[in-house]
């Protein structure tokens, strides 16, 4: 079944396959594999990199990173090139290279760390069927913790580290607080993984292939110079019958209350939870997006810091080709480090960092001692009632092409001074329909002088029937200069970023609110840092103009507005 798979979704890719053989261990490290078997019977396979100058028995702190991606011929199997990963199934046997930028950047072997990459279930080297951060792949990190802090070479002490789905595994942890857990650093995660395809029922554009995609990466095999053992065991998921096909069928409900949905929502299972999570996140990602980031990290009630700014789906650490820093901030191994060294070591760092670090839409940084600010509140508005026809044709952005900003508008009065929104928004909507599944999307625009219309959050909800629907929007920070304005667009897509299928239908509203929030002062220490790399593209890309006609018309002089910002105490 996997070589069927294969032939269909990579006979466009093969040729495109780089030839380069496997990266070797990184500089000072020893490379042995291990097989941990589960309770169910699973057999998960692991890559273990152990400093090469200390004893074979020399107990060293662990960190973990259990994932789909530490396949040895390839991150993304044959897709690679697509994906921009290579992939090589003839080259020589040896671990994923995937984080040898964190290995090499944070020297981890020169400071006595070992680092351990387990393929989830189905993965790699690791029998059994994908689970889509489920129960099982929640077992397989609850197992590979616990193999990790049992391990005579092992001080008991357990990190885990990662970005994207290794993120939402260390997540995972948090949530199931397996024993010797004591620190975890997520970068750019999901909270939720209805919410990585989903939003209220409205299909995300990706909610068709990613499943495939991970299909693809389940299939394929290692090198042809691994043991045989590894792919036998990697292809073995009989554990499932029908493994690819069920998976696949799961995954298509838009039910979010249903069991399968809630199994996977790692904000409900992660509240309350005390193990020390260092986590990022960008206001404006194009991958795994912000829904419910903000929920997850202030429902943990352990140790915790954060890195929130204007980046889309890159690591800390990650630099363009000219070696400006994607997000903008330098020391993102340094923090790390100091980071495990607290809670693996008991090593009081020498340097006080931010709680959390928040780059906001100027590029400027600062230190906050929780996001939303503390002083954040909301101010509610009523939004103008009106109609749409549900055509799902009008985009966000302008970088999503045109048509842009049809619908129902409502905006401010031209600020009388600056403002500083940061928070999640909430909208209400009263709406009448003849048909069922019609579509909604609630924009917030920062609108300049000119009529030009910066998207700074939204949301979308799949109407079953006529009625009210309240539901949160992206959070953001983003500062307004005096003379801008607030924009609200109730409209039937956002095209560019969900799948929508419009009905052709109108959209009748009859009463709508909407929750905004806004700084009453200016506070948070200054920090290092400079514009990340996204916010410059995507201020030049994302605005459209709004005509003056439009404005003049649909402007509310009471629409709620903060004060003057003041200096915090």
């Amino acid at each position: 079944m996997r070589a069927a798979l294969l032939s269909v979704l990579a006979l466009a890719v093969l040729a495109l396959a780089p030839a380069a053989q496997a990266d070797p261990p990184p500089p000072g490290s020893t490379w042995t594999q291990a097989t941990i078997t589960e309770p169910d019977g699973t057999r998960l396979h692991a890559d273990v990199l152990r400093p090469s100058n200390l004893p074979a028995d020399a107990k060293t702190p662990v960190i973990v990173s259990v994932g789909p991606y530490f396949n040895h011929s390839g991150q993304t199997g044959p897709l690679g090139p697509v994906e921009g990963t290579p992939y090589d199934p003839t080259g020589t046997a040896g671990p994923s290279s995937r984080f040898y930028d964190f290995v090499n950047g944070a020297h981890l072997m020169e400071r006595g760390y070992t680092f351990v990459m387990v393929d989830l279930r189905g993965f790699g080297g690791s029998s059994g069927c994908l689970d889509w951060g489920g129960p099982g792949e929640q077992s397989d990190v609850k197992t590979a913790v616990q193999w990790a802090a049992s391990q005579p070479w092992s001080t008991g002490h357990v990190g885990m580290y990662g970005k994207s789905y290794d993120g939402v595994t260390g997540l995972m942890g948090v949530a199931l607080k397996p024993t010797g857990l004591d620190a975890v650093v997520s970068q750019e995660p999901v909270y939720d993984m209805y919410r990585y395809l989903y939003s209220n029922r409205v299909r995300f554009q990706n909610s068709f292939l990613t499943p495939a995609l991970y299909t693809a990466i389940d299939a394929t095999p290692g090198s042809i110079q691994d043991d045989p053992g590894y792919n036998v065991n990697g292809a073995d998921n009989t554990a499932r019958p029908g493994c690819y096909a069920a998976n696949y069928l799961d995954q298509q409900s838009d039910d979010h209350g249903s069991a399968y949905w809630k199994a996977r929502d790692l904000i409900a299972k992660g509240a309350g939870s005390t193990v020390p999570l260092f986590m990022t996140q960008g206001f404006i990602e194009n991958n795994t997006k912000p829904d419910g980031a903000y929920d997850f990290f202030n429902g943990v009630s352990g140790p915790k810091r954060a890195w929130f700014g204007m980046w889309d789906h890159v690591r800390g650490n990650d630099v363009d080709e000219s070696g400006r820093l994607a997000m903008g901030r330098h020391g993102w191994f340094d923090e790390v480090m100091r980071f495990y060294d607290q809670y693996l070591r008991g090593t009081a760092p020498s340097v006080q960092d931010p709680p959390v670090a928040v780059e906001t839409s100027d590029g400027t940084w600062r230190s906050e001692a929780q996001w939303p600010p503390a002083d954040a509140s909301s101010l509610s508005t009523a939004l103008k009632p009106g109609s749409y026809t549900d055509d799902a044709q009008n985009n966000g952005t302008a970088d999503g092409g045109s048509p842009n900003g049809q619908g129902i508008w409502t905006f401010s009065a031209p600020l009388a001074h600056d403002a500083h929104f940061a928070g999640i928004p909430k909208v209400t909507v009263n709406a009448s329909i003849t048909l069922p599944d019609a579509n909604l999307v609630a924009d917030v625009y920062d609108v300049d002088a000119g009529g030009r219309a910066t998207l700074i959050s939204r949301g979308t909800y799949l109407l079953p029937g006529s009625g009210s629907v309240g539901f949160d929007l992206y959070g953001d920070d983003w500062k307004l200069p005096a003379g801008h304005r607030v924009g609200v667009l109730l409209t039937s897509s956002n095209s560019e970023w969900w799948l929508h299928r419009p009905t052709l239908q109108p959209v009748t509203v009859s009463s709508a609110s909407i929750s905004l929030p806004w700084r009453s002062c200016e506070g948070g220490a200054a920090i290092e840092g400079g514009p990340s790399i996204k916010l410059d593209s995507y201020k030049a890309a994302a605005p459209f103009v709004v005509p003056a006609a439009t404005i003049a018309a649909a402007t509310d002089p009471s629409f709620a507005l903060p004060g003057a910002l003041g200096a915090c105490s």
